[in-house]
């Protein structure tokens, strides 16, 4: 079974609709220790919900690991470690943080505890519940 993520990106600096078109990338830019800890264990095939950050906050998509991590060859510093990712599918509806914080089984998830982690972990009843919620009206 693989594992599930979520990775957080601005839309104006790479959206989910930017991923449809170019069907895969590396996902980069990423500096925060326990992040990074969390993109080391990313393995191929784990699937990731795509979230914007910045005015939308919510989940929007869902993309899957098609790498080891690797260090990122645009940095000096090897510490600093990527993924690629390519396009899965997009929810059925944007998730939003305000209805993730409104539902309690979203209680103690990083995202409501740790607001500017920018990779982390989804528990299996934590992402049922993400996808339950993007499959109603």
């Amino acid at each position: 079974m693989p594992n599930r993520w979520l990775a957080k990106q601005e839309p104006s600096a790479y959206s989910f609709e930017q991923l449809k078109r170019d069907r895969i990338t590396m996902w980069d830019g990423v500096h925060n220790n326990l992040a990074l800890k969390h993109i080391r264990n990313m393995r191929p095939g784990d699937l990731v919900l795509f979230y914007h950050t910045g005015k939308e906050k919510r989940a929007v998509g869902i993309m899957q690991v098609t790498s080891k991590p690797y260090p990122n060859p645009e940095e000096a510093d090897e510490r600093f470690v990527v993924v690629d990712v390519k396009y899965k599918k997009p929810l059925r509806r944007p998730v939003t943080l305000a209805e993730i914080k409104q539902n309690r089984k979203m209680a103690g998830w990083d995202l409501l505890r740790i607001s500017r982690l920018s990779v982390m972990p989804v528990p299996k009843d934590v992402w049922d519940e993400v996808i339950r919620m993007s499959e109603q009206a």
